[in-house]
């Protein structure tokens, strides 16, 4: 049986003291089985100080992860703070690995990293968690995610973008045992006795307006034309200028093959010259379209609905919690922005991690064993173990 337990250290100047501080926890909070494996978070100044690379050198598990910006475990919500959830099983293993860079194309790179660390195993994994680097101007959320399918098809993904204090991806970085990229992507493959369960708290679809807008006409995750319109004319006409950037749009994928009639929160990442509108996804012509408010009320009645779902289930023994950053950083302007971690710290008794997200990565559904895999922004995901 999986167990999972969830530790944290503020020493961001004494390697020794940080490294003991862990130790000291994990001999209290769980006993190492046969495969073990763990998501590390921390500040990025963690990195700088050598603190991160000296505890992957020197803990028991193979860990992955990414910057962050401001995290929670059991008893904690910080920022200036490294966080570790390990797994550890006797029938469950882990397989973690990175990509080489990914600035020259996704598919290649990905590939090898996967049939690397795969190599031996006969099956597909049962869960892939995966972190990939923040690119905004080279690729939108769904790359990765289309990368991933032709690789694993039919194992359902989570994970997030890397992500830190800026949200335009500058200087976020992934992590594979003490090693940290810009560039590449980081991962942990899951196999043999796991049961992930999967949760989205999007904003309230009661927020939306545009009355379903169609889209008439885009390729890939570009969108030319909006109810017969130029994009950018029809974003002007609702009074939203060019130069605004991520407002949550609510699309449904009622012309897509692998449609389950759970509409996606997406953020558009700016405006070719022309007025065609750049969206975080894939998205196809006849799709509809909403625009949803958002405010910190919004953010944290979500939060406290989905994150009250967990203590209701059976058989749980470790969540992951990723809430987009950009929920943080509205949060941040109302003046609270440890206020999403705090709800899940006085929520949850179960072991977990909650940490920010530079985009979320999780199914929608999981329909007779077939994932629906989907890039958020502005949502909450959640992996029940």
């Amino acid at each position: 049986m999986l167990k999972c337990a969830s530790v944290y250290t503020y020493e961001i100047d004494d390697q020794e003291k940080a490294l003991a501080e862990i130790k000291a926890q994990l001999e209290q909070k769980i006993t190492l089985l046969k495969y073990s494996a763990g998501i590390i978070m921390c500040h990025p100044e963690f990195i700088e100080s050598g603190v991160m690379q000296h505890l992957c050198e020197n803990l028991p598990v193979d860990l992955v992860g990414t910057t962050n910006v401001s995290q929670a475990v059991n008893g904690e919500a910080g920022e200036l703070i490294l966080t570790i959830f390990v797994m550890t099983a006797d029938d469950v293993w882990f397989k973690p690995g990175i990509t080489d860079s990914l600035l020259e194309g996704v598919d290649a790179p990905l590939k090898a990293a996967f049939e690397k660390v795969s190599a031996g195993e006969t099956g597909s994994p049962k869960l892939a968690i995966i972190f990939p680097p923040l690119l905004i101007d080279r690729y939108a959320g769904d790359e990765y995610l289309k990368a991933v399918k032709n690789i694993i098809p039919g194992t359902p993904y989570f994970g997030m973008a890397a992500v830190n204090d800026r949200l335009n991806g500058e200087g976020s970085e992934t992590i594979h045992n003490g090693r940290h990229r810009t560039d590449a992507m980081s991962f942990v493959l899951c196999y043999g006795n796991i049961n992930p369960r999967f949760f989205v708290a999007t904003l309230p679809i009661n927020n939306a307006f545009f009355l379903n807008a169609e889209i008439t006409k885009a390729n890939g995750n570009l969108v030319h034309e909006i109810n017969n319109i130029n994009a950018l004319k029809f974003f002007e006409d609702a009074n939203f200028p060019k130069n605004m950037k991520y407002f949550p749009l609510l699309v449904n994928f009622s012309k897509r093959k692998d449609n389950d009639d759970v509409p996606v929160i997406v953020g558009n990442t700016g405006f070719t010259e022309d007025g065609t509108a750049i969206f975080n996804i894939d998205v196809d012509e006849g799709s509809t379209l909403n625009m949803v408010t958002c405010t910190p009320n919004d953010i944290l009645s979500t939060s406290l609905n989905e994150i009250k779902r967990i203590n209701e289930l059976e058989d749980v023994n470790g969540v992951l919690l990723l809430p987009c950053a950009v929920r943080r950083h509205l949060l941040l302007g109302a003046g609270k922005p440890l206020a999403e971690l705090q709800i899940a710290k006085d929520v949850l008794s179960v072991p977990f991690m909650m940490c920010y997200a530079g985009g979320e990565i999780c199914p929608t559904s999981v329909k007779n064993g077939i994932p629906t895999n989907r890039f958020h922004n502005y949502s909450l995901v959640i992996l029940v173990l």
